[in-house]
């Protein structure tokens, strides 16, 4: 029993008619570059996340990691600057005569070469 007056098939058979025709494939340029649009929206995506992954994890670790309250220290040691002199001793102090009798001579000066920042006067030590 064939049914060739059936207009829902005959509809449906202009339809594959049409589908047939425009089924043609695009050609090899087209799909090149929808290929080569794809791969660089995906790296781009990528790189993008990566940015996101790594800045996110910083600023975590900036928030758990401690931090030092006190002034930053400079990257070299500082060389001391001339200031003033400490006082210290240039000579030791002259021995008491024992008896009387004996004289002492007075200690010698202090030499030439010593430190000119030095009091020329030495210090004698609490008793």
């Amino acid at each position: 029993m064939p049914d060739s007056h059936d207009p829902l098939r005959s509809l449906f058979r202009e339809a594959a008619s049409a589908g047939r025709s425009g089924a043609g494939l695009p050609p090899v340029s087209v799909i090149t570059r929808r290929g080569e649009r794809a791969r660089r929206r995906r790296i781009a995506g990528i790189a993008v996340a990566c940015c996101l992954v790594l800045g996110g994890s910083g600023v975590a670790l900036d928030s758990v990691l401690p931090r030092e309250a006190g002034p930053t220290l400079p990257a070299t040691t500082p060389t001391p600057s001339p200031g003033p002199p400490s006082p210290l001793k240039t000579s030791l102090p002259t021995p008491l005569p024992t008896s009387p009798s004996t004289t002492t001579t007075p200690a010698a000066p202090p030499s030439a070469t010593a430190d000119p920042g030095m009091s020329p006067t030495p210090t004698q030590p609490a008793p």
